[in-house]
């Protein structure tokens, strides 16, 4: 099954250099097992843009949001087993950020991919 993992947090500034390094040696060990297909850090709301629609009409919001308690500051798509796997992954790829960033908090939502197809 197809996850996407979304991690948010606080705009707490970068993450440190250990983590940095931990982060990619974990990305280059599921690449290597087939496990992640794609990961990536986000940049800073205030570089980003939302498009809606209300009232029926599509607009433009530059941001920074202010509404945003948390964003979404990465991502990745893994190739796992099911939800368990999933889980799994999700952990241990939080402890890396509750060992070497101290009082960082935020969160990964674990997401399955709908299946494809009619």
């Amino acid at each position: 099954m197809k996850f996407l993992f979304l991690v948010r947090s606080a705009q707490a500034g970068p993450p440190p250099p250990a983590l940095i390094e931990a982060m990619g040696k974990l990305a280059e060990r599921e690449i290597k097992a087939g496990r992640l297909l794609d990961t990536g850090g986000l940049m800073p709301p205030a570089a980003g843009a939302e498009v809606r629609i209300n009232s029926g009409k599509i607009g433009v919001t530059d941001g920074p949001f202010i509404e945003a308690k948390e964003v979404i500051g990465g991502y990745a798509v893994f190739e796992l087993p099911g939800k368990d796997a999933a889980l799994a992954s999700a952990k241990e790829f939080m402890q890396l950020h509750l060992d070497l960033f101290p009082g960082w908090e935020g969160t990964c939502e674990v997401r399955a991919f709908a299946p494809a197809g009619p």
